[in-house]
């Protein structure tokens, strides 16, 4: 079987024997394997150790990557991301420069609301092409493998344009994505007043819409001060 083998790994980085969450002191505790080799068989490392203890490679089969003294580390898995939107917010930076609270910033119709207006206003084409583009940005930064959540949307519409983009992302993307379906994000103005109607609206009409075209592997709720509350999630 060919394999492509990795050799003169200056660190090879995250080498942990066993799958556990780690917490404290053990966050501190990065293992590594200086000088090291690594062997990948059908796209599944297979092997790794260190050069000394490297076994035969048939070069005329194998693939060699001599890593010439630079580090390897597994790629990072980002689980909480907003791809998908229209237009930035780099405006409202400057208030928070002047000491405003997300919560303030979003009473003045920015921060999500903002975000919900610009994405209303943007083709599922033009969503596509701008989060496929921020997709390859992440790559080129490291990252293997990401959750995008939808909740610029706020309503059944432009809920489901979000998470129909996600879909398309997933089955074009280089990476694995998972997909969020996040509309109790924040209320839209039209509910400020009335919050019990958009919660049975992200029940009984987007929850349903959504589950028919199978647009979401998880839900999320933005449970926080100012937004939902624990009863609300």
């Amino acid at each position: 079987m060919a394999a492509t083998i990795i050799t003169n790994i200056k660190l090879l980085v995250n080498t942990r024997t066993e799958n556990k969450l780690l917490r404290g002191a053990e966050l501190a505790d990065l293992p590594v394997i200086p000088n090291a080799y690594l062997i990948i068989e059908n796209g599944i490392i297979a092997e790794y150790g260190e050069m000394k203890n490297l076994p035969w490679a048939d070069e005329k089969k194998d693939t060699i990557i001599d890593a010439a003294g630079q580090m390897v580390l597994p790629t990072w898995v980002d689980s909480h991301t907003h791809i998908v939107f229209a237009a930035s917010r780099e405006e409202e930076f400057v208030d928070k420069l002047k000491g405003l609270s997300y919560a303030e910033i979003a009473a003045r119709g920015g921060g999500i609301l903002n975000s919900a207006q610009k994405l209303s206003e943007a083709s599922e084409a033009e969503l596509l092409k701008s989060a496929l583009g921020r997709i390859h940005e992440i790559m080129q930064l490291g990252t293997g493998a990401v959750e995008i959540k939808s909740g610029y949307g706020l309503d059944v519409p432009n809920e489901l344009k979000m998470l129909r983009v996600i879909k398309q992302l997933k089955a074009i993307s280089p990476i694995p994505v998972k997909a969020t379906f996040l509309g109790a994000h924040t209320y839209p103005q039209r509910y400020k007043d009335n919050h019990e109607d958009y919660l049975d609206c992200l029940i009984d009409d987007m929850l349903p819409a959504i589950a028919a075209e199978g647009l979401a592997d998880y839900i999320d709720v933005f449970c926080e001060t100012g937004f939902f509350s624990p009863r609300d999630t």
